[in-house]
């Protein structure tokens, strides 16, 4: 009987720590709904306000991204921005980032129009770096899937400028 009761409460000692364990691991995943599928490993502030602040505080840029859930062109730059290591080691990293699903009411953000998808940068001066653009000269900060090594450039320019210039 004490062999059977051992083995039992062994059993229940693996059971408690293995959801124990899991319930750990959903804790740390729980405030990464914020990735909103952009890179679950990265830490995403969760306002325009608290970016800026983050940015400040941390001496790194800020890196906000425009996109609609329903919008083709931001579903397909998501998926090519989350599949770059270099992409997603950098903003992990060496940027405070954000990803909003709306407009703020900063219109520095949105020199050129309120399209979507649009990335901008912010140094820690907390100036929006119009002067960090890509490639199409219609619509300044938008990228496409094939735009990566041009995004990864610009990520480097945007962390030149606070060792250069502030």
């Amino acid at each position: 009987v004490m062999l059977h009761s051992t083995l039992a409460l062994s059993l229940l000692l693996i059971a408690v720590t293995s959801n124990l364990a899991m319930a750990i691991k959903k804790e740390k995943r729980a405030p990464q709904t914020l990735s909103r599928g952009w890179g679950d490993d990265i830490t995403w502030v969760q306002t325009y306000e608290e970016g800026l602040y983050q940015a400040k505080k941390s001496n790194k840029p800020l890196m906000v991204i425009h996109h609609l859930e329903d919008c083709q062109y931001c579903q397909a730059l998501k998926k090519a921005f989350a599949e770059n290591e270099e992409i997603q080691e950098m903003a992990q990293n060496n940027f405070i980032m954000l990803n909003l699903m709306h407009e703020t009411t900063d219109k520095n953000l949105s020199p050129d129009g309120q399209y979507v998808p649009r990335i901008m940068f912010v140094d820690p001066s907390l100036t929006v770096r119009a002067d960090i653009t890509g490639r199409y000269s219609n619509r300044l900060y938008t990228y496409e899937p094939q735009d990566m090594t041009f995004l990864i450039e610009n990520m480097k320019k945007a962390l030149r400028i606070i060792q250069t210039e502030l």
